[in-house]
């Protein structure tokens, strides 16, 4: 690839540089979202939402629908299984103006999404699949006039005997989807092998006249770089990579651009994005206990030489008190002292099996409908 990629267009909404940040449950909440876009460019999607449970008025479901006010752009995932729960929400969700862009849930590999025929499991069932993609897109266009674009987000398949991407891509621009985004793997191999980025370039190939994005193993801007020139993608979607590592978009950003990459941060740079995060986290929600945060500082403080004790503590702060308290007694001056891209983060390695519905795989073509139950799951999962 030479010269800046083109920039990445949703309906209406330019994404510029084509990156975006991929919904994580319990960590892309507004303060980390704004975090990640402080540092750069792209687009920076909200935690999943269960579509039944916005319809049922759970209130932590409506909750996670809240935006910062400086995000520009609102944009949501959302999980369902029944076309008919899924039109209704999307319709709420825009007529009461609260997203920009929308994207589907169809790669989830959680045993408790897909042992209903959710997430990951979804794309097999091929009818099913066009009806609930169909059902989002045309409510979203009815409702906002097609200022709301809609896209969706899935893997290979299920096992490589039950690969469904290619199928998958080109039913979701038959709906009339404004994007798809590829994580290069299957829902058994989770997060381990390496992500097949050869791929994406087949649903490159695949499918016409609308954006694909890889999702991967991008954990620095030469990854985001490689991928783009290795398979015609329009974009990269980032998840693992950028968690404890907020300025990797920086990085995806310079990288992108042609411009020269930048020194990994010494631990008192670190030291002033945690700051920075717990502020923005006291911003949003004031009485919110750390717990949640406990992760976000185990991940920033991996790859820096900073000893087991302190690593214990980080597990068990409860207050910002005990987070300053434990930063200010850290040299600012360490260096990693391993590449901090190649250090694990969150989810490592494969399924044994993949969790279905009895009979699942008997007939791709079976034209069914899933119970509530399919759908009766916690938001953010």
């Amino acid at each position: 690839m030479t010269g800046s990629p083109a920039p990445l267009r949703f309906g209406p909404i330019t994404i510029d540089p084509p990156v975006v940040l991929a919904p994580m449950a319990g960590v892309t909440d507004a303060p980390f979202r704004r975090l990640c876009a402080s540092f750069g460019g792209g687009l920076f999607v909200n935690q999943m939402v269960t579509a039944r449970a916005l319809l049922e008025g759970h209130p932590s479901s409506w909750e996670l629908t809240r935006f910062h006010p400086d995000e520009p752009v609102r944009s949501l995932q959302l999980y369902g299984t029944d076309p008919d729960v899924m039109g209704e929400a999307v319709r709420m969700l825009v007529d009461r103006g609260l997203v920009d862009h929308l994207d589907l849930n169809l790669g989830c590999p959680a045993a408790k999404v897909t042992r209903v025929g959710g997430g990951a499991a979804l794309p097999y069932k091929r009818s099913l699949l066009r009806r609930v993609v169909a059902a989002a897109v045309d409510a979203a266009a009815a409702t906002s006039g097609g200022t709301v674009p809609v896209t969706v987000k899935f893997r290979l398949g299920i096992d490589d005997d039950h690969l469904t991407f290619l199928d998958t891509g080109r039913i979701a621009a038959d709906a009339g989807v404004a994007g798809v985004a590829l994580h290069a793997r299957t829902a058994l191999q989770h997060y381990a092998p390496r992500a097949r980025w050869d791929r994406i370039a087949e649903l490159v190939d695949a499918v016409d006249g609308i954006p694909v994005l890889g999702n991967g193993d991008v954990f620095s801007g030469e990854d985001a770089v490689r991928m783009m020139a290795e398979t015609g993608c329009n974009g990269v979607v980032v998840g693992r990579g950028c968690l404890g590592r907020p300025w990797l978009f920086r990085d995806l950003e310079l990288a992108l651009s042609g411009r020269p990459a930048v020194a990994p941060p010494t631990l008192g740079e670190v030291t002033s994005t945690i700051l920075d995060h717990l502020g923005r986290i006291g911003e949003w929600e004031p009485d919110r206990r750390l717990a949640g945060f406990r992760k976000h500082l185990s991940w920033y403080l991996k790859g820096y030489p900073v000893g087991g004790e302190v690593r214990r503590r980080a597990g068990l702060v409860e207050h910002p008190g005990d987070v300053e308290e434990l930063l200010a007694g850290l040299d600012p001056s360490l260096q990693p002292t391993v590449e901090p891209s190649t250090v694990v983060r969150s989810h490592s390695g494969a399924l044994r099996r993949v969790a279905l519905p009895d009979g699942w795989l008997d007939d791709p073509d079976e034209d069914l409908s899933l119970g509530a139950d399919a759908d009766a799951l916690v938001s953010g999962g």
